[in-house]
C-alpha cells in the first residue's frame, strides 16, 4: 500500500475500510453494491443504473485490459465511485486506449484499490446495502462513518431526472451500419421499405439496448422520461420499449402515469430492468427494495413458459411484489432461481411483456436475446404472446 495516497471506505454500520487512492481525489457519499461480474468493469461504470452508488467489484483483478471508448453504456461514467482488490499496474489489449486509472482521474471518479473486497461483499449480503462514504480527503473513522449515517440512501429519490436525456433523439446505428440503412431485410428474406417505429422511454438506457432494437428491425426513436403521452403519439408508434434505470422506481410517477395511459391504447410494450417494474406499478402492482440486489453477470432465471433455465446479466436493487400483481390480468413468466423473485411478466389480454433482467448483455451471457425477438413479433403482430421464448 502506498502511504502517499490513502482512501478509505466507511460504511453506516460502523465498518471501516482502508486502502490506496486511484482515479480522483475528494469525498463521495453513494450506496455500497458489489457485482460478481469478472470483465465489463467499463460497461458496469457507465451503466445509468448505477447512479448513486458506489460499485464493489468481487473479481480480485480489475484493468487489466484498460479501456476503450466503443465499449461505453452512456455519455459517462455514472457510478459514483469504484472499489477494487487489485488495480491491474499493466494493460495489456490491442482496443485499449487509456488506463482504467486514466479513465476515472478524467472522469472525476474515486477509485480505492488494496481493500477486501470479499469482506466487503460478505457484510453487504449479511446486512444488505448499505449507504457509504469514500474518501481521499477525510481519514477521520468516526466522521466518515457519522457522514455514512447522515448520507441520503436510494428510497424515495429521483434518480431518473439525473441521466435521463434533455430531449428526443433517432438511434441509427447497431454494431452493422448496413442496419441503419432505409430498407430492413426480415429473417423470411422479404425487404420492407419502412421499419416498425419504436418509442423508447429513457429512464437510463443502456446504449446496447438501442443497439440491440435497431438490429432486431426497429427504427428507433428514444425520447426522456418525461415525456408525454403527446409527444409520444406524434410519433405513430408501432411500439413502446421502456429502459433499465436507477433507484426506486415509486418517485417515477411521471413516466408511470404515461405507461399507464399508453398501455390503455394497447400498443405493444417491452420492458427492461427498471421498465418491469414502471410497468407493474402503471398495472397497479407494487415494488420493494432487495437486501442487497442482484449485480452481476451470472444470475440464474427460469422461463416458466418454456421450463429453460437461462445464465442472465443483472442490475437492480429493488424487484416487484408477485403477490401485489392481479393474477387475471397478469401472469409470470420468469422467476430468479437464486431467491425466487420475479423475473417476468406478461399480459393475458394485451400485447405487452417485461423482464427484470438485461436480455442485451454487456457485460453478461447471451442467452436471453430471444427477447428482443419476441417484442419484435408482438409488434408485427399486435398480440400478446402465449409462449416466451422458444
Amino acid at each position: 500500500m502506498n502511504p502517499e495516497k490513502p482512501a478509505k471506505l466507511a460504511l453506516e454500520d460502523g465498518t471501516v475500510f482502508t486502502g490506496e487512492n486511484f482515479g480522483a481525489w475528494g469525498t463521495q457519499e453513494a450506496e455500497v453494491v458489489f457485482n460478481t461480474s469478472m470483465t465489463g468493469y467499463q460497461e458496469i461504470l457507465t451503466d445509468p443504473s448505477y447512479r448513486g452508488q458506489i460499485v464493489t467489484m468481487t473479481y480480485p483483478l480489475i484493468g487489466n485490459y484498460g479501456v476503450c471508448s466503443e465499449d461505453v453504456e452512456s455519455k459517462r461514467i455514472q457510478a459514483a465511485g469504484f472499489v477494487v482488490r487489485e488495480l491491474a499496474g499493466r494493460v495489456s489489449n490491442f482496443r485499449s486506449q487509456k488506463s482504467l486509472e486514466q479513465y476515472l482521474h478524467e472522469n472525476q471518479i474515486i477509485g480505492i484499490s488494496k481493500v477486501d473486497t470479499r469482506a466487503i461483499t460478505r457484510r453487504l449480503r449479511i446486512k444488505g446495502a448499505m449507504k457509504g462514504v469514500l474518501s481521499t480527503e477525510i481519514l477521520d473513522d468516526h466522521e466518515l462513518v457519522a457522514r455514512a449515517r447522515a448520507s441520503a440512501g436510494l428510497v424515495g429519490r429521483d434518480l431518473v431526472r439525473e441521466v435521463t436525456r434533455p430531449s428526443e433523439e433517432k438511434w441509427l446505428a447497431g454494431y452493422d451500419s448496413a442496419f441503419a440503412g432505409p430498407i430492413y431485410q426480415d429473417k423470411s428474406g422479404s425487404s420492407q421499405t419502412q421499419k416498425p417505429k419504436i418509442v423508447a422511454f429513457d429512464c437510463g438506457i443502456k446504449d446496447n439496448i438501442c443497439r440491440n432494437l435497431v438490429e432486431s428491425g426497429f427504427d428507433v426513436t428514444v425520447v426522456p422520461a418525461q415525456a408525454s403521452i403527446e409527444e409520444v403519439l406524434e410519433h405513430k408508434p408501432d411500439g413502446i420499449f421502456v429502459s433499465n434505470g436507477p433507484g426506486d422506481p415509486e418517485p417515477i410517477e411521471y413516466t408511470i402515469d404515461t405507461i399507464r395511459k399508453l398501455i390503455q391504447k394497447e400498443i405493444p410494450m417491452f420492458g427492461i430492468c427498471l421498465g418491469i417494474q414502471l410497468i407493474s406499478q402503471a398495472l397497479g402492482g407494487k415494488t420493494y427494495k432487495l437486501k442487497f440486489g442482484h449485480r452481476g453477470g451470472n444470475q440464474p432465471v427460469k422461463n416458466l413458459d418454456t421450463g429453460k433455465v437461462e445464465i442472465t446479466s443483472q442490475n437492480h436493487g429493488f424487484a416487484v411484489d408477485i403477490d401485489s400483481l392481479n393474477k387475471d390480468e397478469v401472469r409470470i413468466t420468469h422467476i430468479n432461481l437464486n431467491d425466487n423473485t420475479l423475473e417476468g411478466i406478461a399480459h393475458k389480454h394485451l400485447p405487452l411483456f417485461a423482464v427484470q433482467y438485461h436480455p442485451e448483455a454487456s457485460p453478461g451471457p447471451h442467452d436471453a436475446h430471444y427477447l428482443f425477438e419476441a417484442f419484435y413479433n408482438m409488434v408485427q403482430n399486435g398480440k400478446v404472446p402465449e409462449r416466451i421464448g422458444h
